[in-house]
């Protein structure tokens, strides 16, 4: 899970220097992750398990279009924010889960449950930046709100993804995420066409190594790891992807969080973690 999330934390420079649209990104992020689960399902004999129920088949292709557009809007909320506010935007998406089960699975929340969401909220408000002294909302233009606006839509159609699963009993997280990726090749495989595609075998590379290393690869580490430790030491290894990407944002751009942020970002992780060990109890 550690290696998974690692790999993850770079996800935001291979989007960058891809260069293309967030469209096409996810285009080429589903059509080459494909390939990848494809071919691992070859190597292990594992076609067996994309063989779904008609209802469970639903779910897994309701779900895939749901990632889709957290892909899109993610992808989208990097150019206009940086790689570490948007990864750690996103990671609000455990409170849109909670929210969402009470709502529709009436689900009981509990008072220690409410406030850590209520801290985990001003931990994500310090962590954008609006916080900082002169540095508030009006500091901003609208394409920086726009950015955090669509990672909060990102995170809640995660979040979507997350409680439609529970519906697909039966399937195994490998034959989610081929399906989610078949799905996505296909609804998009008009966009690279209409948009334009990679400008050389560099960005084409990029683009590439979203499908191979951060769906094939980062899949095959992440739930490898989750099959083999409890529930509560997964809930804090998540937050590995979030502080890699901070990293990777200040090494490689030079866009290091201020003091402030990182205390929101620490505030937040803390409070995630609480509240998800106290929804799983």
């Amino acid at each position: 899970m550690v290696a998974g999330g690692l790999l993850l934390g770079t996800l935001g420079v291979f989007v960058e220097e891809g260069g293309a649209s967030p469209l096409a990104t996810v285009w080429f992020r589903c059509a080459f992750g494909l390939a990848a689960l494809s071919a691992w399902a070859l190597a292990t004999g594992r076609w067996r398990e994309l063989r779904l129920a008609p209802r469970t088949l639903a779910a897994a292709l309701g779900a895939g279009v749901l990632m889709l557009l957290n892909w899109a809007l993610f992808f989208a909320a990097i150019e206009r924010t940086s790689i570490a506010v948007a990864t750690v935007v996103f990671h609000v998406q455990p409170l849109w889960v909670i929210a969402l089960a009470a709502w529709w699975l009436r689900e009981p929340v509990s008072r220690a449950q409410l406030g850590g969401v209520l801290l985990a909220l001003a931990g994500l408000v310090l962590a954008t930046g609006l916080a900082e002294p002169g540095n508030g909302v009006a500091a901003h233009d609208g394409r920086y709100a726009a950015g955090l606006l669509m990672c909060l839509g990102g995170s809640l159609s995660y979040a979507g993804v997350t409680l439609i699963a529970k519906l697909a009993r039966g399937a195994s997280g490998f034959s989610l995420a081929w399906w989610q990726c078949l799905s996505g090749s296909v609804l998009l495989a008009w966009v690279p066409w209409l948009q334009g595609w990679p400008a050389g075998a560099g960005a084409l590379a990029w683009l590439a190594g979203l499908g191979v290393l951060h769906t094939g690869l980062a899949y095959v580490l992440l739930y490898g790891g989750m099959a083999r430790l409890p529930a509560g030491r997964i809930a804090v290894l998540q937050f590995v992807y979030p502080v890699a990407a901070i990293g990777v944002d200040a090494l490689v751009y030079g866009r290091a969080l201020s003091a402030l942020q990182g205390a929101g970002v620490l505030l937040m992780g803390w409070a995630l973690w609480r509240v998800g060990r106290r929804h799983r109890e």
